[in-house]
């Protein structure tokens, strides 16, 4: 079964990593970074991406002819998605399991961030009621 991991965090939390000291910065990224290694040394890693701040985002739709109407920024947003990890595990629990791993990713002074992780599973047909 494949996840996708969702790594929410509000607009001004404690995730605001480029206000982090250096060394808390390289030690968060080393965390994930050896995550990642763990997962695709398993198997279960099929992709995994950060991304960046709402900031440069912009919000998109087609107009009446189908050319792209733009909108946006939007740095007011209350929570952003920072990441993500798509996964295929042979449980909804291992999924779960690797969550809360990637939750515990050191912040500020090294404190684990107990970040929520949003878990949904990857549709791989039409939903059966």
């Amino acid at each position: 079964m494949k996840y996708m991991l969702m790594m929410n965090v509000a607009g001004r939390a404690p995730y605001s990593i480029s206000t982090w000291p250096k060394q808390d910065v390289e030690a968060h990224l080393a965390f994930l970074r050896q995550l990642n290694r763990t997962l695709s040394e398993t198997g279960e890693l099929v992709g995994v991406e950060g991304l960046t701040h709402p900031n440069r985002a912009k919000l998109v739709r087609a107009s009446k002819d189908g050319a792209p109407i733009t909108d946006g920024v939007f740095p007011e947003t209350k929570e952003f998605l920072a990441g993500y990890w798509i996964v295929d595990v042979d449980s909804p629990e291992r999924a779960y399991a690797i969550a809360a791993a990637a939750s515990a990713a050191p912040g500020r002074g090294g404190a684990p961030l107990n970040m929520p992780i949003e878990v949904r599973e990857v549709m791989t047909g039409l939903p059966i009621d």
